[in-house]
């Protein structure tokens, strides 16, 4: 802090000194300049006279020695000189102060010399006769004062830095020497300096936060020695040198250690190689973690170094119940079994493709049709799993569904334009008849039952082919009926149609990209809706599939 204040009072002490000194260059050279340029004028007032008078006979009598006159034609043409011959000079009608002279009858000028050490200041006067008579005087540049003046300059400045250098030093101490006798342990007893009031009582402030935080940290450490001694999760504290310093009530229950623990050797309090492995790792300073089987269950055990300075000074140990989790993931594990062998053959086929690719065995002309195939298998993929998820929600009870009123036929409606690219494509006509009906229901569902329909009626149909969509309102039922005149379904698998994964014909199925499970789908969310489903079919004559949904229906 001293330096700063040294180099900040030595900075400003330099900065005024150089700013006086050139401020004061500046007011005395434009002094006199304005004097100079006063008596260039005087001086010019008499030549006129003269010359007025006496014509160049006043001018050849004449001697300057610190000025140069020059009188001049109106055509810029030089009549005399008294420093050079007139008939070797140029034309000085371009000159600034001549021209002025010429149009106002007097002029005045200054100009620098190439080395800018002179400068040379000019006042023209316009004759009776039209001529002018220019007298020029030269005085020294600022530049030239000062490399003039070099030497004193330099004494006095080197007198001045030493004697900033030296005052200083003496106000940076003046200043410092009370802050270091400041009594911190009591900030509000020092009175040297007003203006430290404010952060001597923050200090104040913020010794009391601190007295106040210890006895905070002393309650929370209290806590937390009751909160680990009644946690469910084992907590283990080691020593450096492996010495059990804490280990709460679950984690001798988990490890079923017998007899006192502290400051035992963690190896005589439990001899499970797990746990020996992670905490062989912690002590390196590495974090580790396993899961081990213990006699209360599964339990995941995590290892913590704690560090000190780049130095183990300990070791952390959790244990964590993760029995359930591991059933949860046995319960995945088949479930993935079980649609695996579905998502096998898109995945080969993406594969392949993918192999021939990469290795360049494509033709350039084939590259497109490839990426075709494989994002129609990856989009066949993706439908899998969607509808995988879909029925899986649908198994467990759909309970965050939400109802509400659904019109049956708009929902149609709905359904039938967003397929409409896909029936053009198959060159299927799809027609819609009914009534407005609106049922409670969940709108979801009530989209997805009609678009597994209609979209099974077009894929499973023929081109040319037709789909008819009703939505009729009986006495005591709402029936939602789609109809196809395709390829139908033999009487022998009709009672497996609405099974997980099944599919009529299966190589149809996956030329179409089904997935055999949009029937299933259907079946499990009339289910959730309360509805009944009835399929009537004929091979190579059509389906038909309808929903017959018990509510009273509600006319708009």
């Amino acid at each position: 802090m001293n330096k700063r204040i040294f180099r900040a009072i030595f900075g400003a002490a330099m900065a005024v000194l150089l700013a006086s000194f050139a401020l004061l260059v500046g007011l005395l050279y434009t002094h006199f300049s304005s004097v100079q340029q006063g008596e260039l004028r005087t001086q010019l007032a008499l030549a006129k006279q003269g010359v007025e008078q006496n014509g160049l006979a006043y001018l050849d009598g004449l001697a300057p020695r610190d000025t140069r006159l020059t009188w001049i034609a109106a055509d810029g043409s030089v009549l005399y000189d008294s420093a050079s011959e007139a008939e070797a000079m140029e034309n000085h009608l371009d000159r600034p102060e001549v021209r002025d002279a010429l149009a106002a009858g007097y002029g005045e000028s200054s100009r620098y010399s190439g080395t800018l050490l002179e400068r040379y200041l000019y006042a023209a006067q316009q004759l009776d006769d039209g001529t002018v008579l220019r007298l020029a005087l030269t005085q020294n540049s600022v530049l030239a004062l000062v490399l003039g003046m070099l030497q004193p300059c330099l004494i006095i400045f080197g007198g001045a830095v030493i004697l900033a250098f030296w005052l200083a030093g003496r106000l940076s101490e003046s200043i410092v020497a009370p802050l270091n006798a400041l009594d911190l342990d009591h900030p509000l007893k020092n009175e040297e300096y007003g203006e430290l009031s404010p952060l001597l009582r923050r200090i104040d402030s913020q010794q009391k936060q601190l007295a106040a935080q210890t006895q905070a940290l002393r309650r929370s450490r209290d806590e937390l020695e009751t909160v680990t001694y009644n946690l469910r999760e084992g907590m283990i504290l080691l020593g450096p040198d492996g010495l059990v310093l804490s280990m709460n009530p679950a984690a001798r229950r988990l490890l079923d250690a017998q007899g006192p623990v502290l400051n035992e050797p963690i190896l005589t309090v439990c001899r499970n190689l797990d746990l020996q492995t992670v905490l062989a790792k912690a002590q390196q300073g590495t974090p580790a973690e396993t899961v081990t089987q213990l006699p209360a269950g599964a339990y995941q055990l995590d290892a913590s170094p704690v560090l000190s300075d780049g130095e183990v000074r300990g070791v952390a140990v959790l244990l964590f119940d993760v029995t359930e989790r591991q059933k949860a993931e046995q319960l995945r594990r088949e479930f993935s079994a079980n649609v695996s062998h579905e998502l096998k053959t898109p995945l080969h086929v993406i594969s392949g493709y993918a192999e021939l690719l990469m290795l360049g065995m494509v033709k350039p002309g084939d590259i497109a049709s490839s990426g075709e195939k494989i994002h129609a298998e990856a989009m066949r993929m993706t439908q899998l799993v969607q509808d995988i998820i879909e029925l899986s929600h649908l198994d467990e009870g759909a309970k965050d569904l939400v109802w509400e009123p659904v019109d049956l036929y708009a929902a149609a409606q709905n359904t039938v334009q967003s397929l409409t690219a896909q029936a053009e494509q198959a060159q299927v006509f799809v027609s819609l008849q009914g009534d407005s009906v609106v049922i409670d229901a969940v709108p979801r569902l009530v989209d997805q039952i009609l678009h597994n329909l209609c979209d099974n009626a077009i894929k499973y149909n023929r081109p040319g082919g037709h789909v008819w969509i009703t939505v009729a309102a009986e006495a005591d039922d709402i029936t939602l009926a789609v109809q196809d005149d395709g390829i139908g379904i033999p009487d022998a698998q009709q009672t497996h149609v609405f099974e997980r994964f099944y599919r009529v014909d299966k190589s149809r199925s996956k030329a179409v990209n089904g997935t055999g499970l949009g029937l299933s789908i259907v079946k499990h969310a009339a289910e959730v809706l309360g509805a009944k489903v009835s399929l009537e079919s004929e091979e190579s004559k059509g389906t038909t599939i309808s929903i017959r949904f018990g509510y009273p229906k509600t006319e708009k």
